[in-house]
């Protein structure tokens, strides 16, 4: 058994089921002529070999590690060109993976676990991206000029052991002088919530929406890796061991801290501490007055950031301080807002964010939030004027702070519900460059992918939202469950949907849907029931109505579903 130690190389296309249903014929046609006329050709630049077709896929291996990086890259590169001639629908892009492995030689196959890994980093690449292992990262860093993010551990579908991966950033190539601070380890930290420890149960949201707002500043840094919110908030109210924290969060430093609100002043004591060593590198305590709250987060990002990343980040920290308003009370009433807007309770939080946005007008989080609340109202009222009204308090954010990730999350949710597809997108992809680490945009993207009849690339963003956050916001379910609902995945779709709190009445009747089409009439029943019981009269008319998918005929099934399920038709 002949064995050797090869780069290969994996790519598929992403979204082939769902392009060969629209345009059979000529999907074949021009996935025959790009591998004639780029693919063959290009992997033969780059000394490398083609040997297994599949389908829409294909495995190629390189005797250097370079030359796979450098084709992959330059694959990517040229098919984009090539999709520029093309109409939306029938774009071919390829996601790519590539690994450094010992694989057997079988003929003109190859075997093994080497090749396996190149497959499986693949199947988690980003659409037009290319995913590489940690020893293909070990062998080009500070040869060629490109940006990583390190997705650090993860667990890939029938490999015993989880392995480190890293994407190519889409920022593309770096200028050469740049190249030292790419190829250094990304360092990772969390920022464990605040303790309360004012005796006052109802002040949580204070140390909450605090930790909340400095997770969001340090996430500006784009060489800092900071885990998102929801999995940070997984540790709250525990006694946290942080060996374990380290271990189900892949990080190197950990922030933990308390927080006490007496009378008009704060105080947050705060640590920071390297995990591999358990060492406390800093331990400080800031004290403020309530208006002066913003500058507080800043001494604190700024330490962090001075501690981790070194002098440049703490340079660079005070261009991207930001304060959003001047008025404690103003932020007070935003966080309570924000803390109900989480738990899916928007009735309950637009009065805090009017609230806050009456105290100071230009307040920009607090409009892009209202906007947001007001499209979850519009889910219950059905009322024209309320979506309009969120469409004005999202241009005010914009106005305000057209720079501002959030606020071109809140425009993009409002157009998406206003059925205006081409412009919500463009406000989401303009959010995720803004913030490209933020989970909650990433998901509210996918969702517009679904709503436009793209289910598979939602499913590829909200796959890589996971590896980033493994315990993402509660709407995250709702969106994986109505793409693999589209996909005609019914018992995925169902266990996505149970993920959700049941108190609102689209949780039931999107399960009621899926249980009737997965041939479970009796729970399907059941669901029905609960959803009419917690908004009576509820009809397949209302949920159609505000269901925004791009083509009725992609709501059909999921229609057909509530039929089913026993909802009246109006």
């Amino acid at each position: 058994m002949e064995r050797r130690l090869i780069t290969i190389l994996a790519a598929d296309v992403v979204g082939y089921s769902a392009l060969m249903q629209r345009d059979e014929a000529g999907t074949f046609e021009r996935l025959k002529a790009d591998r004639r006329d780029l693919i063959e050709p290009k992997v033969r630049e780059f000394r490398g070999h083609i040997f297994k077709l599949m389908g829409d896929g294909f495995l190629a291996e390189f005797a250097s590690v370079a030359d796979a990086v450098e084709c992959a890259v330059a694959l990517q590169q040229d098919m984009l060109l090539r999709n520029t001639e093309r109409a939306s629908e029938a774009r071919i892009d390829l996601r790519i993976g590539i690994n450094l492995g010992d694989v057997i030689i079988d003929g003109d196959d190859r075997q093994g676990d080497g090749v396996n890994i190149a497959a499986r980093l693949e199947g988690i690449a980003r659409s037009g991206g290319i995913c590489i292992s940690a020893k293909v990262h070990k062998e080009i860093r500070g040869k060629l000029a490109l940006k990583f993010e390190d997705l650090g551990e993860i667990s890939l579908k029938n490999i015993a052991k989880p392995l480190r991966a890293f994407h190519i950033s889409q920022d593309g190539p770096v200028a050469e002088e740049d190249t030292k601070a790419a190829d250094d380890e990304i360092p990772s930290v969390v920022i464990l919530p605040f303790t309360n420890i004012g005796g006052e149960p109802d002040q949580q949201y204070l140390s909450d929406g605090i930790s909340e707002d400095i997770i969001t500043e340090l996430s500006r840094f784009h060489s800092i890796r900071v885990i998102a919110r929801n999995s940070a908030f997984r540790f709250r109210g525990l006694a946290v061991d942080l060996a374990e924290v380290r271990r189900r969060l892949g990080v190197r430093y950990i922030v933990e801290g308390s927080l006490r609100k007496i009378g008009d002043r704060l105080r947050i004591n705060a640590q920071l501490i390297d995990a591999t060593s358990g060492s406390h590198l800093w331990a400080e305590r800031f004290d403020c007055a309530l208006q002066d709250v913003f500058s507080l987060q800043d001494q604190v990002v700024t330490t962090i950031a001075s501690t981790v990343e070194g002098r440049a980040a703490a340079a660079g920290a005070k261009q991207t301080q930001r304060k959003p308003t001047s008025q404690w009370a103003s932020y007070d009433y935003f966080l309570r807002g924000r803390e109900f807007a989480w738990q899916y309770r928007e009735e309950e939080a637009l009065p805090f964010f009017l609230r806050a946005i009456e105290m100071d007008p230009d307040f920009a989080p607090a409009h892009a939030w209202c906007a947001i609340a007001l499209v979850g109202c519009y889910w219950f009222d059905g009322k024209a004027e309320t979506l309009e009204n969120a469409q004005k308090r999202a241009q005010r954010a914009l106005s305000l702070d057209s720079s501002d990730a959030l606020s071109h999350q809140a425009m993009g949710f409002v157009l998406l519900h206003s059925k205006q597809h081409r412009l919500a997108g463009m406000h989401f992809e303009r959010a995720r460059r803004l913030n490209p680490a933020d989970v909650g945009i990433m998901t509210d993207h996918a969702n517009w992918l679904r709503y436009g009849g793209r289910p598979e690339e939602a499913l590829e963003i909200l796959d890589a939202a996971m590896l980033r956050d493994p315990y993402p916001p509660v709407w995250y379910w709702d969106v994986r469950g109505c793409a693999l609902f589209d996909l005609k995945r019914y018992e995925e779709a169902i266990n996505a949907f149970q993920n959700m709190p049941p108190e609102r009445f689209f949780i039931p009747a999107s399960l009621a849907a899926a249980y009737a089409m997965a041939g479970q009439i009796r729970r399907a029943q059941e669901e029905a029931n609960l959803a009419q019981r917690l908004k009576p009269d509820l009809s397949i008319s209302d949920i159609a109505a505000f269901s925004p998918y791009a083509n009725e005929t992609l709501l059909a099934p999921f229609l057909q579903g509530l039929r089913i399920a026993g909802f009246p038709e109006s």
